[in-house]
Order: C-alpha cells, then sequence, then structure tokens
C-alpha cells in the first residue's frame, strides 16, 4: 500500500505535469490565433486563384497545356501533409489512417508517395515508402519556399508523363474543435463546367502563352501553401485540445491523490491517538 510519502511524491509529479501541459495549451493557442489570421488572409486568395484557373482551362485544353491534359490514370501521385511534432491527440492518425484507406489495392510501384512533415516521413519511411521527393520538416509557419520546391516537382513530374494523377491529404481546418480530413484533386487541372463553364471566350493579352506561363506556378504554389496553412492551423488547434485535456485530467488526479493523502493522514492519526488512548488505559 502506497505511504503518505509516495502520494505526495506523485501528487508533485503531476502537478510538475500540468504545468508543461498549461505551458504548451497556452503556446498553442498564441499559434493557432495566427494560424487562423493566416487561413482567413490566404483563403479568398486561393479560391479566386482556383475558380480563374479552372475557368480558363478550357481555352488552356485546346492548346495541349501539360498540366490540364487528363489522361488514364496508371501511375498516382499522393501528398500527405502530416505535422513535425506530436503531443496533438489522433491527428496524425486520423490522417495516416485515411492515407492507408486511399492506398489500399494500389500496387506501390503505381505509387509516388510523397510526405511533408516529420511525422509523415517516419510513418510512411518505417513502412517502405520511398517518393520522389520529401520535405522533412514543415515548420512553425507556412514556408513558401518549401511550397514552391514542392509545387515544381508536382509541376514538373506531371508534366513529364510521370504521374496521371496528383492528390493532396490534408487536415481542413474548420474550427478550433472542428478539422476534416480532406483528399483533393491536385493535378490535372478539370476544367469549369456548369453556367460559367467552357462557353467563355476568352481574348489573351499579351499571349495565352505568356499568362499561363505566370498563372500555373502561382496558381500551384497557392494551392500547396494553403494546404500546408489548412494543416498548420489544424495541428495547433488538436494540440491546443489535447493539451488542455490534460491539464485537467491532471488537475482531478491531483484533486484524487489529494483526498486520498488526507484519508491515509487521518488514518494515521487516528491510529496514533487510539494507541496513546490504549497506552494510558493500559496505564490505569
Amino acid at each position: 500500500m502506497a505511504t503518505i510519502k509516495d502520494i505526495r511524491r506523485r501528487i508533485r509529479s503531476v502537478a510538475s505535469t500540468q504545468q508543461i501541459t498549461k505551458a504548451m495549451e497556452m503556446v498553442a493557442a498564441a499559434k493557432l490565433r495566427r494560424a487562423q489570421d493566416r487561413i482567413i488572409s490566404t483563403r479568398p486568395y486561393a479560391a479566386k486563384m482556383t475558380d480563374v484557373m479552372k475557368s480558363l482551362s478550357a481555352a488552356a485544353s485546346e492548346r495541349s497545356d501539360p498540366l490540364f491534359a487528363i489522361r488514364e490514370v496508371h501511375r498516382r501521385t499522393y501528398v500527405v501533409i502530416a505535422s513535425d511534432k506530436g503531443l496533438c491527440g489522433a491527428f496524425n492518425a486520423n490522417l495516416f489512417r485515411h492515407a492507408e484507406t486511399a492506398l489500399k489495392g494500389w500496387d506501390r510501384q503505381k505509387v509516388d508517395l510523397i510526405p511533408v512533415g516529420r511525422r509523415a516521413n517516419d510513418y510512411f519511411g518505417k513502412r517502405g515508402w520511398k517518393g520522389s521527393f520529401k520535405l522533412p520538416e514543415l515548420g512553425d509557419q507556412v514556408d513558401f519556399a518549401k511550397a514552391s520546391s514542392l509545387a515544381r516537382h508536382l509541376m514538373g513530374i506531371y508534366a513529364r508523363g510521370e504521374t496521371d494523377s496528383v492528390e493532396i491529404l490534408y487536415a481542413k481546418f474548420i474550427s478550433t474543435g472542428s478539422r476534416r480530413i480532406v483528399q483533393e484533386s491536385f493535378l490535372p487541372i478539370v476544367p469549369e463546367t456548369g453556367d460559367h463553364g467552357p462557353e467563355k471566350d476568352y481574348i489573351f493579352e499579351p499571349s495565352a502563352e505568356a499568362i499561363f506561363s505566370d498563372l500555373l506556378p502561382r496558381y500551384v504554389r497557392t494551392r500547396i501553401a494553403t494546404a500546408m496553412a489548412d494543416s498548420l492551423a489544424s495541428e495547433h488547434a488538436a494540440r491546443l485540445i489535447s493539451m488542455g485535456a490534460a491539464t485537467k485530467n491532471a488537475g482531478e488526479m491531483i484533486t484524487a491523490l489529494t483526498l486520498i493523502r488526507n484519508k491515509l493522514r487521518q488514518a494515521a492519526i487516528t491510529k496514533e491517538i487510539s494507541e496513546l488512548v490504549g497506552g494510558a488505559e493500559a496505564l490505569r
């Protein structure tokens, strides 16, 4: 049976852990606020850029631009964006479970898996996946240099015909308590259909080649950066909730241990009083 000294040691240990989890919760809250601001400022630009590219893709298809070419899928590329650090609940586990489901049934020789983030590199590296490109670390903020590097690689392999489809898996940020694992088609760029679709006739100035040579890299880089921003915001939100729950659980454990300590102390006092009374009675 644990002694009062053991209980006190456990209380001190849990209290120390509680201080750490509380500090991590506060840090995650600060990072989440910055990540939310970044998402709010990035999404409108990314959405408009996507609308423009899908609208113009009908005109581009006539010129057989490689990024607009829709081919029969024989080889796929998956970009999986995870976190660099842990202590964020089931954030990475849910993402990897979704990725495993997407990869199920595909021959590894026909799948190019590109992990982004330390956890993704560790997870898929241990399972023997070797992608054509790796981003070992995502960082705490969106790194546009990394986004540009990945964007260039994806455009290159698709234009050269080394892959027939590029898809991105990441956690889309909805709110602090809500996020959703999404699998988005990235390449090829599919023409827009409906009332605002291919029937529009565009006049390109100075030329279609000049416009697309500038817009395409911007579009691909923007979508990659937006996915990274969503993933980072989701990660910080998951860590905030996880550390908040850990802090609360530590408080409840301290309360329970304090109650046990008090009961043991009361029992020891009662025992000493009983011994003193018994000794006094024996001397009469």
